[in-house]
């Protein structure tokens, strides 16, 4: 559904992506894992267009959208929960749900549904932005992402600084969002989260990748593990 294709990004004169090619099929959750500053947010950032591709593609549903801008992905299709969820922090959680349907048409994401996911939003409505927990606001971040009805979802490092029951909790979201359709990409740096999740694994090093496959494969390979994740 959507891919980078021998992607090549660079900050200014440093070049950050390698020819990077990773992709997420219909149905999937895919892992982009590595060490701090290896590479995935930027390519989560080069998915979405905020980053521009020097070299080689970005594609969505075959159609090539290189040059697309943030907010044209948005609207065919491909939602980006950013690190840090950037939440309105003087709107009520209720007001920033509301801001999720905003441009975009009405779908099987509603309000009650994400409500019913997280029943704690529900809970807080009324509550503004910056009186939440960190994963209250991981889990407004995540509802408002999915009220624009992607067909695609991008999560940048969704149990950073969590406490396990939570992580656990944000953990089961992503499953059960898929379950009712949508393909997930996820970047995270807690292991145990897309090890127990996704389908299939890239590993990125250094702006480049290095391996790819099942995430059986990867368990079953500690070598490769230790080599490039530290573990």
């Amino acid at each position: 559904m959507l891919s980078l294709e021998n992607a090549e990004v660079f900050y200014g004169k440093a070049q950050a992506l390698h020819g990077v090619s990773i992709e997420v099929r219909a149905g999937e959750i895919v892992s982009l894992i590595g060490r701090n500053g290896a590479g995935k947010s930027t390519t989560l950032k080069a998915l979405i267009g905020l980053l521009p591709i020097a070299a080689g593609r970005r594609v969505l549903n075959g159609r090539n959208v290189s040059s697309t801008r943030p907010h044209e992905m948005s609207r065919l299709g491909v939602s980006f929960v950013p690190e840090m969820r950037q939440i309105f922090p003087n709107l009520t959680v209720r007001e920033n749900l509301l801001m999720g349907e905003v441009a975009h048409a009405p779908g099987h994401w509603t309000i009650g549904r994400v409500e019913a996911l997280f029943p704690i939003l529900q809970e807080r409505a009324n509550a503004t932005g910056d009186t939440l927990s960190g994963g209250e606001q991981q889990m407004l971040a995540i509802a408002r992402g999915l009220l624009s009805n992607p067909k695609i979802l991008l999560l940048d490092e969704p149990t950073e600084g969590l406490a396990p029951m939570l992580v656990a909790a944000v953990r089961d979201s992503i499953v059960e969002i898929n379950r009712q359709g949508v393909p997930i990409l996820l970047v995270e740096q807690n292991l145990r989260v897309p090890l127990k999740v996704a389908h299939r694994q890239y590993i990125i090093d250094n702006g480049a990748i290095v391996w790819s496959g099942a995430t059986a494969d990867l368990l079953a390979n500690r070598p490769l593990v230790e080599r490039h994740l530290g573990i």
